[in-house]
C-alpha cells in the first residue's frame, strides 16, 4: 500500500536514485521540497538545468568545468609539466582542497575494470597520451587504492615509462586519527613502505 500520492511517490523515488541518498534520505528531501517556497524550486531546478546544459569537460584535463578550459589548467602559475592523473573530478577537488598541489591534473573519468566491462579504451588514456606528447616531466598516478585503481595504475606506468616521462604513485597508508589495530595489512604494508625521513 502506498503512503503517499503518486507525486510524492514519483519525486521520492526520483531522489532515492541519486548517488548516497536512500529511502529515508529521499523522503526527507521530498518533503523539504514540497515545503519550500515556490520561487525557490524554481530557483532549483533552473540551476539543475543550466548546469545539464553548460558543464561539459575541460579540453586538456578533461574535469567538470563551464568553459572550454577549467581554471586549474588555465592558471599560468601552476606547473603544467607535472600531471596528476585522478579517476574523477571529485578525486580533483579533494587534492585541490589541500592547497599544496602545484601541478595540473588528468580527469580518466572511471578505471578499468574487467569485471564491469571497462576497458582502457572507455576511459580518458588515450587524450592523456596526447598530452604527454608536449613537455611532460613527470606523471602521478593519485588513482584509488581499489582493484581496480591499482590496474588502471599498472597500465598506465606500463604505457608511460618507454616514453621516459618519470611516473611516480601517491603513497597509501593509515588515515590521520586511524587506530593501527583497525587497519588491514596491505595499507599497513603501504604505510610502511612509503614512509618518509623525519
Amino acid at each position: 500500500m502506498d503512503l503517499y500520492s503518486g507525486h510524492i511517490n514519483k519525486l521520492i523515488e526520483e531522489l532515492a536514485g541519486l548517488p548516497g541518498i536512500g529511502n529515508k534520505s529521499a523522503q526527507r528531501l521530498a518533503f523539504h521540497l514540497i515545503n519550500m517556497p515556490q520561487d525557490k524550486v524554481k530557483r532549483l531546478t533552473d540551476v539543475i538545468l543550466e548546469a545539464k546544459a553548460n558543464v561539459r569537460h575541460c579540453k586538456e584535463c578533461y574535469t567538470l568545468t563551464d568553459a572550454d578550459i577549467c581554471p586549474v589548467c588555465a592558471n599560468k602559475n601552476r606547473n603544467h609539466r607535472l600531471i596528476m592523473v585522478v579517476e574523477n573530478t571529485r578525486d580533483l577537488a579533494a587534492y585541490e582542497k589541500t592547497g599544496r598541489y602545484e601541478g595540473v591534473y588528468h580527469v580518466l573519468h572511471g578505471a578499468i575494470s574487467p569485471m564491469l566491462g571497462i576497458g582502457p579504451g572507455d576511459i580518458k588514456l588515450k587524450e592523456l597520451l596526447q598530452r604527454l606528447q608536449g613537455d611532460v616531466e613527470e606523471v602521478i598516478i593519485a588513482t584509488n587504492s581499489s582493484l581496480e585503481g591499482e590496474t588502471t595504475a599498472m597500465y598506465i606506468s606500463k604505457m608511460i615509462k618507454p616514453m621516459g616521462i618519470r611516473v611516480t604513485r601517491i603513497a597509501s597508508g593509515v588515515p590521520v586519527g586511524g587506530d593501527l589495530e583497525y587497519i588491514d595489512e596491505v595499507t599497513l604494508l603501504r604505510a610502511l613502505e612509503g614512509r618518509v625521513e623525519l
